[in-house]
């Protein structure tokens, strides 16, 4: 199992990306999911950005659970059961 601060630093990064660059999927990549990053990120681009205000919704709504979960919580669900989407 990885240490205590590295599971809270990649929960604050990926948290702080979902909200700030959600529609580009960084978040995604943050946490090693780089199938569920790269859809984002072409979904957001290849629409011309016509669907990005989507994408972003997606972001920041991932990125406040992922900072509102316990770091125990975070573990589990995102790094151990590798858990893609929301």
């Amino acid at each position: 199992m990885t240490s205590n601060s590295d599971i809270s630093g990649k929960k604050l990064a990926a948290g702080i990306c979902g909200i700030l660059l959600g529609t580009l999927g960084i978040h995604k990549f943050v946490l090693g999911y780089n199938t569920e990053g790269l859809i984002m990120l072409l979904v957001s681009l290849l629409t011309c950005g016509l669907v990005a205000p989507v994408m972003g919704i997606i972001g920041l709504i991932e990125g406040i659970i992922y900072l509102t979960k316990s770091d125990e919580e975070f573990y589990r669900t995102y790094i151990a059961s590798k858990k893609g989407w929301f």
